[in-house]
């Protein structure tokens, strides 16, 4: 859902360059271009391959070699994201812990599907939300499948995991290849945008708002999520009589097979 502030992981992943040495730190600007790739080593590996000629990868040719340094750097930066989070330095962002209450008090199947490490998903959940709300929600998190967001796996998988039609399936997303994920797995998706997403198209979304909202500042509620409402740039259509919502069309399908190609940095 996008539950933290985004600035947090950019915070960490430049603490763990700077720990391990290396002459790189993301700024804003960078950071929100690296979001268009799916997951943290993924986002290392892009970005140090597109800097070879810069320390780690210009004295490392060896590709296993930088697989295993990037494992590395991820692992600490995960560290480093943990003790952030265990030291109250990364807040949710306004209304995750409302509308998840909403959903676990109306019995609704609430899971986190994330690119980010399980672990430290986990941790945020727990810490944050804490640990009677943990072991009512289910984390898909990490490498528990094969492709990243814009892929939709991780949506599909927990589709299947929960025992629910995708077409009931309602995901708030904060960036465009998480919308993408979500409509490629046949979801409805809300967007809460970040500072780094803002200016990204997010036109197929059922709906936008800069956040969800906290009590008497909220932009929806779960009541909303399931009825039909001005918010809504995509309406749902009328639910037939067995209460599903008729299925729109379906969006252009993804060109899944093929490798995602990340963003270019110029």
């Amino acid at each position: 859902m996008g539950t933290l502030e985004a600035a947090g992981h950019r915070v960490a992943f430049n603490e763990a360059f700077k720990r391990k040495g290396l002459p790189h730190e993301w700024g804003l600007e960078l950071y929100g271009e690296l979001l268009e790739i799916g997951g943290g080593k993924e986002r290392m590996t892009a970005y140090f391959t597109e800097h070879a000629d810069l320390e780690p990868f210009k004295s490392m040719q060896d590709p296993e070699e930088r697989k295993a340094l990037i494992k590395d750097l991820h692992t600490l930066k995960t560290d480093i994201f943990m003790e952030m989070i265990e030291a109250g330095q990364m807040p949710l962002r306004p209304g995750v812990q409302r509308l998840v209450g909403e959903a676990i008090a109306a019995k609704t199947p609430v899971a986190v599907c994330s690119t980010s490490n399980e672990r430290a998903v986990s941790t945020i959940v727990r810490v944050l939300l804490g640990p009677d709300v943990a072991a009512k929600m289910r984390v898909f998190a990490g490498d528990i499948v094969p492709k990243k967001k814009p892929d939709p796996a991780i949506y599909t998988l927990a589709a299947e995991e929960l025992g629910v039609n995708p077409a009931r399936c309602v995901v708030i997303e904060d960036s465009r290849i998480g919308l993408l994920a979500a409509r490629a797995a046949g979801m409805r998706c809300i967007v809460t945008t970040s500072s780094y997403t803002a200016g990204e198209d997010f036109q197929t979304a059922d709906a936008v708002f800069d956040c969800i909202g906290d009590e008497g500042d909220e932009r929806f509620s779960l009541n909303d999520l399931t009825t039909p409402g001005s918010f809504w740039l995509n309406p749902p259509l009328p639910m037939d009589e067995t209460g599903m919502w008729y299925n729109p069309p379906p969006p252009p399908a993804l060109d899944i097979d093929e490798p995602y190609e990340p963003y270019i940095l110029s």
